[in-house]
Protein backbone atom coordinates (compact mmCIF):
# COMPACT_ATOMS: atom_id res chain seq x y z
CA UNK A 1 0.00 0.00 0.00
CA UNK A 2 1.46 3.35 -1.06
CA UNK A 3 1.90 5.90 1.73
CA UNK A 4 0.17 9.24 1.30
CA UNK A 5 2.41 12.30 1.32
CA UNK A 6 0.76 14.44 4.03
CA UNK A 7 2.93 17.48 3.33
CA UNK A 8 1.42 18.12 -0.10
CA UNK A 9 -1.92 19.90 -0.53
CA UNK A 10 -4.75 17.63 -1.61
CA UNK A 11 -6.38 19.42 -4.53
CA UNK A 12 -7.85 18.27 -7.80
CA UNK A 13 -5.91 19.24 -10.90
CA UNK A 14 -9.03 20.84 -12.33
CA UNK A 15 -9.68 22.97 -9.22
CA UNK A 16 -9.80 26.72 -9.83
CA UNK A 17 -9.24 27.52 -6.16
CA UNK A 18 -6.27 29.80 -5.40
CA UNK A 19 -6.27 29.22 -1.67
CA UNK A 20 -7.92 26.30 0.13
CA UNK A 21 -8.56 25.55 3.80
CA UNK A 22 -5.61 23.14 3.75
CA UNK A 23 -3.39 25.95 2.47
CA UNK A 24 -4.59 28.20 5.29
CA UNK A 25 -3.99 25.61 8.02
CA UNK A 26 -0.54 24.82 6.69
CA UNK A 27 0.51 28.50 6.46
CA UNK A 28 -1.17 29.70 9.69
CA UNK A 29 -1.31 26.76 12.10
CA UNK A 30 -1.32 28.85 15.29
CA UNK A 31 -1.14 32.33 16.86
CA UNK A 32 2.65 32.44 16.56
CA UNK A 33 2.52 32.04 12.77
CA UNK A 34 -0.12 34.78 12.50
CA UNK A 35 1.92 37.16 14.67
CA UNK A 36 5.07 36.41 12.67
CA UNK A 37 3.20 37.30 9.45
CA UNK A 38 2.18 40.70 10.85
CA UNK A 39 5.71 41.32 12.12
CA UNK A 40 7.24 40.68 8.70
CA UNK A 41 4.60 42.70 6.85
CA UNK A 42 4.78 45.74 9.13
CA UNK A 43 8.35 45.95 10.41
CA UNK A 44 10.84 43.26 9.41
CA UNK A 45 10.61 41.61 5.96
CA UNK A 46 13.47 39.30 6.91
CA UNK A 47 11.84 38.50 10.26
CA UNK A 48 14.73 39.86 12.33
CA UNK A 49 15.91 43.36 11.39
CA UNK A 50 13.65 46.38 11.94
CA UNK A 51 14.03 50.11 12.51
CA UNK A 52 14.18 50.95 16.21
CA UNK A 53 12.63 54.38 17.04
CA UNK A 54 14.74 54.60 20.19
CA UNK A 55 18.10 53.66 18.66
CA UNK A 56 17.23 55.54 15.45
CA UNK A 57 18.73 52.78 13.35
CA UNK A 58 18.03 49.30 12.10
CA UNK A 59 18.47 46.76 14.88
CA UNK A 60 17.96 43.10 15.57
CA UNK A 61 14.64 42.25 17.22
CA UNK A 62 13.65 39.02 18.92
CA UNK A 63 10.39 37.78 20.32
CA UNK A 64 10.84 36.81 23.95
CA UNK A 65 8.56 34.83 26.20
CA UNK A 66 6.72 37.30 28.41
CA UNK A 67 3.90 37.35 30.92
CA UNK A 68 2.43 40.47 29.32
CA UNK A 69 -0.75 40.00 27.31
CA UNK A 70 0.36 42.13 24.37
CA UNK A 71 2.56 40.19 21.93
CA UNK A 72 5.72 42.12 21.07
CA UNK A 73 9.24 41.98 19.61
CA UNK A 74 12.13 43.50 21.56
CA UNK A 75 15.20 45.37 20.35
CA UNK A 76 18.33 43.50 21.47
CA UNK A 77 20.19 46.80 21.78
CA UNK A 78 17.96 48.98 23.97
CA UNK A 79 15.02 46.77 24.90
CA UNK A 80 12.44 48.83 22.96
CA UNK A 81 9.21 46.94 22.27
CA UNK A 82 7.38 46.84 18.94
CA UNK A 83 3.83 45.48 18.89
CA UNK A 84 2.72 44.09 15.48
CA UNK A 85 -0.97 44.28 16.44
CA UNK A 86 -0.84 47.96 17.46
CA UNK A 87 -2.91 50.18 15.18
CA UNK A 88 -4.64 47.22 13.49
CA UNK A 89 -8.09 45.73 13.98
CA UNK A 90 -6.46 43.16 16.29
CA UNK A 91 -5.30 45.83 18.75
CA UNK A 92 -6.47 45.20 22.35
CA UNK A 93 -8.50 42.19 21.22
CA UNK A 94 -8.55 39.22 23.59
CA UNK A 95 -9.56 36.95 20.73
CA UNK A 96 -6.88 34.68 19.31
CA UNK A 97 -5.09 35.99 16.21
CA UNK A 98 -5.58 32.58 14.65
CA UNK A 99 -9.37 32.99 14.96
CA UNK A 100 -9.20 36.50 13.45
CA UNK A 101 -7.26 35.13 10.47
CA UNK A 102 -9.66 32.21 10.08
CA UNK A 103 -12.63 34.61 10.11
CA UNK A 104 -10.99 36.62 7.30
CA UNK A 105 -10.45 33.40 5.37
CA UNK A 106 -14.13 32.45 5.73
CA UNK A 107 -15.38 35.89 4.69
CA UNK A 108 -13.24 35.91 1.55
CA UNK A 109 -13.79 32.29 0.52
CA UNK A 110 -17.57 32.60 0.29
CA UNK A 111 -19.44 34.18 -2.61
CA UNK A 112 -22.51 35.43 -0.76
CA UNK A 113 -21.14 36.17 2.72
CA UNK A 114 -21.22 34.43 6.07
CA UNK A 115 -23.45 35.36 9.01
CA UNK A 116 -22.23 36.15 12.52
CA UNK A 117 -24.12 33.07 13.77
CA UNK A 118 -22.15 30.88 11.39
CA UNK A 119 -18.90 32.58 12.46
CA UNK A 120 -19.89 31.91 16.07
CA UNK A 121 -20.19 28.19 15.31
CA UNK A 122 -17.01 28.05 13.21
CA UNK A 123 -14.80 29.99 15.64
CA UNK A 124 -16.25 28.75 18.93
CA UNK A 125 -16.71 32.29 20.28
CA UNK A 126 -19.73 34.18 21.56
CA UNK A 127 -22.16 35.76 19.12
CA UNK A 128 -21.13 39.23 20.30
CA UNK A 129 -17.47 38.47 19.51
CA UNK A 130 -18.31 36.95 16.11
CA UNK A 131 -20.44 39.96 15.19
CA UNK A 132 -17.69 42.39 16.19
CA UNK A 133 -15.05 40.49 14.20
CA UNK A 134 -17.24 40.49 11.08
CA UNK A 135 -18.08 44.18 11.53
CA UNK A 136 -14.41 45.21 11.86
CA UNK A 137 -13.37 43.20 8.80
CA UNK A 138 -16.30 44.53 6.79
CA UNK A 139 -15.99 48.21 7.68
CA UNK A 140 -12.23 48.64 8.13
CA UNK A 141 -10.65 46.22 5.65
CA UNK A 142 -13.30 45.75 2.95
CA UNK A 143 -13.39 49.38 1.89
CA UNK A 144 -14.51 50.24 -1.61
CA UNK A 145 -12.25 51.46 -4.38
CA UNK A 146 -11.11 55.10 -4.45
CA UNK A 147 -10.27 54.94 -8.15
CA UNK A 148 -12.80 56.68 -10.42
CA UNK A 149 -14.71 54.46 -12.82
CA UNK A 150 -14.70 54.91 -16.57
CA UNK A 151 -11.00 54.82 -17.39
CA UNK A 152 -11.29 51.90 -19.80
CA UNK A 153 -14.95 51.08 -20.43
CA UNK A 154 -18.56 52.21 -20.31
CA UNK A 155 -20.08 52.81 -16.87
CA UNK A 156 -23.55 51.63 -15.91
CA UNK A 157 -25.53 53.33 -13.15
CA UNK A 158 -28.66 52.26 -11.38
CA UNK A 159 -30.49 52.59 -8.09
CA UNK A 160 -32.29 49.95 -6.06
CA UNK A 161 -34.09 49.56 -2.76
CA UNK A 162 -33.07 47.06 -0.11
CA UNK A 163 -35.44 45.93 2.63
CA UNK A 164 -38.16 43.44 3.44
CA UNK A 165 -41.80 43.45 2.50
CA UNK A 166 -43.97 45.80 4.51
CA UNK A 167 -46.33 42.94 5.35
CA UNK A 168 -43.47 41.09 7.09
CA UNK A 169 -42.32 44.04 9.22
CA UNK A 170 -43.03 44.55 12.90
CA UNK A 171 -46.35 46.30 13.45
CA UNK A 172 -44.69 49.31 15.14
CA UNK A 173 -42.56 49.91 12.03
CA UNK A 174 -45.26 48.96 9.56
CA UNK A 175 -47.69 51.52 10.95
CA UNK A 176 -45.23 54.34 10.23
CA UNK A 177 -44.91 53.46 6.55
CA UNK A 178 -47.08 55.14 3.96
CA UNK A 179 -47.04 54.60 0.25
CA UNK A 180 -46.28 51.56 -1.87
CA UNK A 181 -43.37 49.71 -3.48
CA UNK A 182 -40.13 51.02 -2.02
CA UNK A 183 -41.70 52.60 1.09
CA UNK A 184 -39.86 51.45 4.20
CA UNK A 185 -36.81 50.30 2.20
CA UNK A 186 -33.33 51.84 1.97
CA UNK A 187 -32.37 53.46 -1.37
CA UNK A 188 -28.97 52.47 -2.74
CA UNK A 189 -27.09 53.91 -5.73
CA UNK A 190 -24.42 52.05 -7.62
CA UNK A 191 -22.13 52.31 -10.64
CA UNK A 192 -20.08 49.63 -12.35
CA UNK A 193 -17.46 49.72 -15.07
CA UNK A 194 -18.07 46.90 -17.51
CA UNK A 195 -15.40 44.26 -16.93
CA UNK A 196 -14.20 46.47 -14.07
CA UNK A 197 -15.06 47.55 -10.55
CA UNK A 198 -18.26 48.52 -8.79
CA UNK A 199 -19.23 51.20 -6.25
CA UNK A 200 -22.37 51.00 -4.10
CA UNK A 201 -23.52 53.54 -1.50
CA UNK A 202 -26.65 54.12 0.55
CA UNK A 203 -28.41 57.42 -0.20
CA UNK A 204 -31.31 59.26 1.47
CA UNK A 205 -33.20 59.39 -1.85
CA UNK A 206 -32.61 59.00 -5.58
CA UNK A 207 -33.19 62.60 -6.63
CA UNK A 208 -30.71 64.18 -9.04
CA UNK A 209 -29.41 66.65 -6.44
CA UNK A 210 -28.56 63.69 -4.19
CA UNK A 211 -27.02 61.40 -6.81
CA UNK A 212 -24.94 63.97 -8.73
CA UNK A 213 -22.24 64.45 -6.03
CA UNK A 214 -21.74 60.65 -5.91
CA UNK A 215 -21.57 60.47 -9.69
CA UNK A 216 -18.98 63.25 -9.86
CA UNK A 217 -16.91 61.55 -7.15
CA UNK A 218 -16.89 58.07 -8.62
CA UNK A 219 -17.25 58.46 -12.41
CA UNK A 220 -14.91 60.32 -14.77
CA UNK A 221 -16.63 63.13 -16.73
CA UNK A 222 -16.92 62.85 -20.52
CA UNK A 223 -17.28 59.10 -20.10
CA UNK A 224 -20.08 57.06 -21.65
CA UNK A 225 -22.72 56.34 -19.01
CA UNK A 226 -25.70 54.01 -19.40
CA UNK A 227 -28.76 54.36 -17.16
CA UNK A 228 -32.48 53.73 -17.24
CA UNK A 229 -34.92 56.61 -17.60
CA UNK A 230 -35.01 57.51 -13.88
CA UNK A 231 -35.34 61.24 -13.21
CA UNK A 232 -32.16 61.41 -11.12
CA UNK A 233 -30.04 61.11 -14.28
CA UNK A 234 -31.69 63.80 -16.43
CA UNK A 235 -28.87 66.33 -16.06
CA UNK A 236 -25.88 64.04 -16.75
CA UNK A 237 -25.29 65.52 -20.21
CA UNK A 238 -25.29 69.02 -18.73
CA UNK A 239 -22.50 67.85 -16.40
CA UNK A 240 -20.22 66.57 -19.16
CA UNK A 241 -21.22 62.89 -19.44
CA UNK A 242 -22.06 61.02 -22.64
CA UNK A 243 -25.42 59.82 -21.33
CA UNK A 244 -27.23 56.90 -23.01
CA UNK A 245 -30.66 55.78 -21.81
CA UNK A 246 -32.30 52.36 -22.02
CA UNK A 247 -36.12 52.53 -21.94
CA UNK A 248 -37.20 49.96 -19.39
CA UNK A 249 -40.72 51.44 -19.27
CA UNK A 250 -41.08 50.45 -22.92
CA UNK A 251 -39.84 46.92 -22.11
CA UNK A 252 -36.53 47.53 -23.88
CA UNK A 253 -33.61 46.05 -21.93
CA UNK A 254 -30.80 45.91 -24.50
CA UNK A 255 -30.27 48.24 -27.45
CA UNK A 256 -26.89 47.62 -29.07
CA UNK A 257 -24.34 48.30 -26.34
CA UNK A 258 -26.79 50.30 -24.24
CA UNK A 259 -27.99 48.36 -21.19
CA UNK A 260 -27.71 48.21 -17.40
CA UNK A 261 -27.49 44.44 -17.08
CA UNK A 262 -24.10 44.49 -15.35
CA UNK A 263 -25.14 46.68 -12.41
CA UNK A 264 -28.48 44.83 -12.16
CA UNK A 265 -26.54 41.59 -11.92
CA UNK A 266 -24.60 43.02 -8.99
CA UNK A 267 -27.85 44.10 -7.28
CA UNK A 268 -29.13 40.55 -7.72
CA UNK A 269 -26.00 39.18 -6.08
CA UNK A 270 -26.37 41.55 -3.12
CA UNK A 271 -30.07 40.91 -2.60
CA UNK A 272 -29.86 37.14 -2.89
CA UNK A 273 -26.93 37.18 -0.47
CA UNK A 274 -28.71 39.38 2.06
CA UNK A 275 -31.92 37.35 1.80
CA UNK A 276 -30.20 33.99 2.03
CA UNK A 277 -27.41 34.69 4.54
CA UNK A 278 -28.32 37.69 6.69
CA UNK A 279 -32.12 37.69 6.19
CA UNK A 280 -32.42 41.25 7.46
CA UNK A 281 -30.02 44.20 7.40
CA UNK A 282 -30.72 47.53 9.10
CA UNK A 283 -30.19 50.85 7.35
CA UNK A 284 -27.56 51.71 9.96
CA UNK A 285 -25.28 48.82 8.98
CA UNK A 286 -26.25 48.37 5.31
CA UNK A 287 -23.26 50.34 3.98
CA UNK A 288 -20.91 47.87 5.67
CA UNK A 289 -22.58 44.94 3.90
CA UNK A 290 -22.44 46.81 0.58
CA UNK A 291 -18.71 47.30 1.18
CA UNK A 292 -18.31 43.56 1.68
CA UNK A 293 -20.12 42.58 -1.52
CA UNK A 294 -18.42 45.32 -3.56
CA UNK A 295 -14.98 44.35 -2.21
CA UNK A 296 -15.40 40.71 -3.21
CA UNK A 297 -16.74 41.75 -6.61
CA UNK A 298 -13.84 44.13 -7.22
CA UNK A 299 -11.23 41.48 -6.33
CA UNK A 300 -12.90 38.59 -8.16
CA UNK A 301 -10.27 38.42 -10.92
CA UNK A 302 -7.14 38.84 -8.84
CA UNK A 303 -4.41 36.30 -9.42
CA UNK A 304 -3.61 36.41 -5.72
CA UNK A 305 -6.19 34.97 -3.36
CA UNK A 306 -8.60 37.46 -1.81
CA UNK A 307 -7.60 36.24 1.63
CA UNK A 308 -3.98 37.20 1.07
CA UNK A 309 -5.04 40.64 -0.17
CA UNK A 310 -7.14 41.15 2.95
CA UNK A 311 -4.25 40.08 5.19
CA UNK A 312 -1.98 42.71 3.64
CA UNK A 313 -4.66 45.36 4.23
CA UNK A 314 -4.99 44.23 7.85
CA UNK A 315 -1.26 44.76 8.34
CA UNK A 316 -1.60 48.32 7.03
CA UNK A 317 -4.86 49.23 8.79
Amino acid sequence: MTAVNRTQPIRAKTSESDYTLMDFMREFPDDAACLDFLWKQMYAPDGEHAFCPKCQQECVFHKYESKQLKPCYTCTGCGYHLHPTAGTIFHKSSTSLHLWFYAMYLMTSTRCGISAKQLERELGVTYKTAWRIAKEIRQVLMTQTDEPLGKTDTVEMDETYIGGKVANMHKAKRDKITGRGWSGKTPVWGAVERSGKVVAVTVPNVDGVTLLPHIREHVIPANTVCTDEAGGYYHLKDNGYDHKVIRHNEHVYVSGDVHTNTIEGFWSLVKRGVDGVYHSVSTKHLQGYLNEYAWRYNHRNEGRAQFETLLCRAARS
